[in-house]
């Protein structure tokens, strides 16, 4: 269990505890997964990719409950700067799954390509300790494992603060393979804590980067 996290303005605090894992693909630790539709979460099958990814253990990260702003690069392993100047925080912050980086992988659709090389998958769930109010959630998505080649081969669903997206297909949304893709969720958060909660129909769930910011 990840431990929950905030960013203070203008200071960031986090602890990051590394573990690693076999490098030989995404379901070293996980039973494989079936690509047919299923009703229960679904253990990772994703074999590596041609670029050789790389893989790290999930992490943890704590930081001060008074964060406005935080910015996560899901899968990553150090701080990454994006063209606007903004400090997204290692992968942190998630509850189960594995994650896996593709450096090689060719991006488009984005100005910040870097953001979406890393990710984490077959996760349950994404939270982080935030003041009560409403914020503006950012998911960022692309589809770079090359064991996904169309619509339908991943399919998952999520819920960010009440707000239920269903049959969720990364592939379908962004128009193909290694196209970014936002999706956008206005939300409030009352007890403190934001949270995705994130079901598996069809292969894993993943995501490249989660940024929340507050509502202006």
């Amino acid at each position: 269990m990840q431990k929950l996290f905030s960013l203070a303005l203008g200071t960031i605090t986090c602890v990051v505890l590394v573990g690693c894992q076999s490098e030989k693909n995404e379901a070293s630790s996980a039973p494989a997964q079936s690509s047919v539709a299923s009703t229960a979460p679904a253990a990772p099958s994703q074999p590596a990719a041609a670029a050789a990814p790389v893989q790290v253990a999930a992490k943890a990260a704590s930081v001060p409950a008074t964060a406005t702003t935080i910015r996560i690069k899901a899968g990553g392993t150090a701080p990454f700067k994006d063209s606007s100047g903004n400090v997204w925080l290692p992968d942190q912050g998630f509850d189960g799954g594995d994650t896996v980086e593709r450096p090689d992988a060719p991006i488009t659709g984005t100005k910040d390509p870097g953001l979406y090389k890393s990710e984490h998958y077959s996760m349950s769930s994404f939270s982080a300790k935030v003041p009560n109010g409403k914020y503006i959630a950012k998911l960022h998505f692309c589809e770079t494992f090359e064991g996904i080649s169309g619509k339908g081969d991943r399919v998952f669903s999520f819920n960010v603060q009440g707000h239920p997206f269903k049959d969720f297909d990364v592939f379908d949304k962004a128009g193909g393979a290694n196209k970014a893709y936002v999706e956008t969720v206005p939300v409030e958060v009352t007890n403190g804590i934001f949270k995705i909660d994130f079901i598996s129909n069809v292969e894993n769930p993943q995501i490249n980067a989660i940024e929340i910011t507050p509502q202006t």
